[in-house]
């Protein structure tokens, strides 16, 4: 019985190493960003409401379906309630780097 790389091309071969270099660089990128500092939150695509992560604090934001409770907390952001049926955007768990998003 062959194994299953006998049956692979060269260019199956530098597929898979081009995916794993991608993969590796992904993952290298996303461990060396910066902490954030702040958090700015946009309801209908303008900002209604920035904070420092410095100072704990939990506030009610308005959106379209309702309130939403936004926490800061030791360094990071989190959606701790949400009217959405999904609830995804607490299911993103906390926000601490420069980029992160969350979202509904």
């Amino acid at each position: 019985m062959k194994k299953p790389w006998q049956f692979a091309t060269s260019g199956d071969l530098l597929t898979i190493l081009l995916l794993l270099t991608i993969s590796l660089a992904g993952i290298a990128w996303v461990a060396t960003r910066p902490e954030g500092t702040r958090v700015v939150a946009t309801c209908d695509g303008e900002v209604c409401f920035t904070a420092s992560l410095d100072q704990p604090q939990s506030v009610m934001l308005d959106g379209p379906l309702g309130q939403t409770r936004l926490v800061i907390e030791e360094q990071a952001a989190r959606i701790t309630s949400s009217p959405c049926p999904r609830k995804t955007c607490i299911a993103m768990g906390t926000a601490r780097s420069t980029g992160e998003l969350l979202a509904c």
